[in-house]
Order: structure tokens, then sequence, then C-alpha cells
């Protein structure tokens, strides 16, 4: 696996050389445009608008624009020469309890990976001292033209690095919560044991797979063999709007439970409160809840 990147973890005046690896993998099926009319693809040149050259991407550089008739190229080597602290480093800025952390602050996940035997010792310090603490590191990294902010988090053996998005980029969800509506305790009762009956330990607990993909694969698999595609998981399921939500969360409780071969009822747990979006990453002891992923864009 390539690394995404190369440098060095700043915590203090310790510096652990490292190297980034992409935590997830992208199992999406792409498509080609193609005409309609007779199946051609369709394809993209990049051409000069001074001399309307065809350029390969090796003849592209960046620049920045300026005023609408003139653009200031800049180049790599000058990206790589900023006077900035966090150009060739992740520099770890704070520590904050991990459950502070807003789950929709977080996108991407990385691996970081000790770069050389003098890596080694730092390294693993860093991943003791954060796994004793219960704290996840707030760090700052430039990467693909812009300073980012990240968390660092033990996972396993291994310190991932978390990309967070910066907190004025996060929409206010205030104007979204729904009109007023009277719930009864019953009602909540009775989402409450469904909740109880559909909760495993863990999330690597469940069979979890990609039906959309399945589907696909087996739609361009009929298309090829000239024939009806399969139903995949069943097939398709017509959702009825809800009449009376106490009858619906009966039915509800009653398949979760035929589903499992429970014949007991389900107990109902005081709900506790929520000091915040906490995740749990998969390979970490149930005894020390940890945030986890996510999250991997």
């Amino acid at each position: 696996m390539r690394p995404v990147w190369t440098g060095a973890i700043s915590f203090g005046l310790v510096t652990i050389p490292c190297r980034v690896l992409s935590a997830t993998e992208d199992h999406s099926i792409s498509f080609r445009q193609v005409h309609t009319a007779d199946g051609g693809r369709i394809r993209y040149q990049k051409i000069c608008e001074i001399d309307g050259e065809v350029l390969d991407q090796a003849d592209i550089g960046r620049g920045y624009e300026i005023a609408r008739d003139r653009v200031v190229p800049v180049t790599d080597e000058e990206l790589a020469q900023m006077p900035l602290p966090t150009a060739k480093a992740i520099e770890i800025v704070a520590f904050v309890p991990e459950e502070s952390i807003d789950p929709v602050q977080v996108g991407d996940s990385y691996w970081l990976q000790p770069d050389g035997q003098v890596a080694a010792k730092p390294y693993k310090l860093l991943r003791e001292a954060l796994t004793r603490s219960d704290r996840a590191a707030i760090a700052k990294f430039a990467w693909h033209g812009r300073e980012r902010l990240g968390e660092l988090q033990v996972l396993g053996d291994a310190i991932a690095l978390h990309a967070l998005r910066w907190p004025d980029e996060i929409r206010d969800p205030g104007r979204l919560a729904p009109a007023p509506a009277a719930v009864g305790d019953e009602e909540i009762d009775e989402a409450l044991a469904l909740m109880d009956i559909m909760t495993v330990d863990r999330l690597d607990d469940l069979a979890l797979a990609d039906r959309y993909r399945d589907a696909l694969v087996e739609v361009i698999a009929a298309k090829t063999e000239h024939r009806k595609p399969a139903p995949v998981g069943g097939g398709p399921q017509e959702t009825a709007p809800v009449v009376d939500l106490m009858a619906a969360l009966h039915e509800s409780v009653a398949k979760a439970r035929d589903a499992r071969g429970d014949e007991t009822d389900a107990d109902v747990h005081e709900m506790p409160r929520r000091h915040g979006g906490k995740r749990t990453p998969a390979g970490k002891a149930a005894a020390k809840p940890q945030p986890a992923r996510r999250r991997a864009s």
C-alpha cells in the first residue's frame, strides 16, 4: 500500500517519523459516460485556451486567478517550501475527552505507520499515553493545498488519524428540528424494547453487506447474459405510512423477537443521558468505550 503522505507527528519536543496510509477502501462501481444513441464513450480533453493544444497531465500546473485575465502560477516546490509548521508535520495542539468530538465533524480515516526503527519507541509512547488517558489528540496538518484539523485515536495496536472538519464548516441543525409532537411514555418504552432486542455488543457482530452494490452487479451480469436480473436480498420492500405508531412498534418488536428466536420479553432500561456523540471502534475491548470512525471519505 502506497502512503498518501510522509512526514512526522510533532508531540511537544517529541518527533515521530510516520507514513500515512488510507484506512478505507472504495468498493463502489464506477460508470463510464456513453452516447445513448450508439454506446460510444464520451471523452474529455484538456485544451489550452491560448494555443488550442491538447495537454497531458504532466503538462498541467496550478495557478490562482487574481483577476479575470491574470493568473498567478504556483508550483509544487513553492507549496512544499511554505513556512508553515504543519507543512511536513502532524502537529498535536491539544488533548480532549474522546466523547467531546462531534461525529458530524469526522471525515476520512487513515492509519499512521511508524517510519523506521527510530520511530518505534516514540510511536509506542504516544499510543500508550493516549490509551491510558482515554483522550484523543487534536492535531493540525497541511494536505492538498489547505491546513486541516485531525484527531489521533488508538485503534488496536495502531494510531488512527481521523480528518476533522473545522467547527465553522458544520451547519446549524437547529432549523431542522421537527414540529412539536406529543410522545407518550408507553411509546418510548416500546421503542426502547425494540432497541433492546436489536442491540449487539459490537458492530462487527452484524453480517453487514452492501446490497445495493450486489444488486448493481447482478443487473450488469444479467444485461451481459441477456436475462432478467434476479432479486437480491428478497427484492425491494414497500414501506407503508405509519398510521398507528404504537401498533407499528408492537409489530416491530414481535418481528425482531421472532428473528432472534427470543421468546422472552425484552428488558427495558432507563435511557442514559447523552454527553455527546461517541463512536465505537472495532477491535477495542467493550469495557473501555472508545470513539470510532467511521468513518472509511
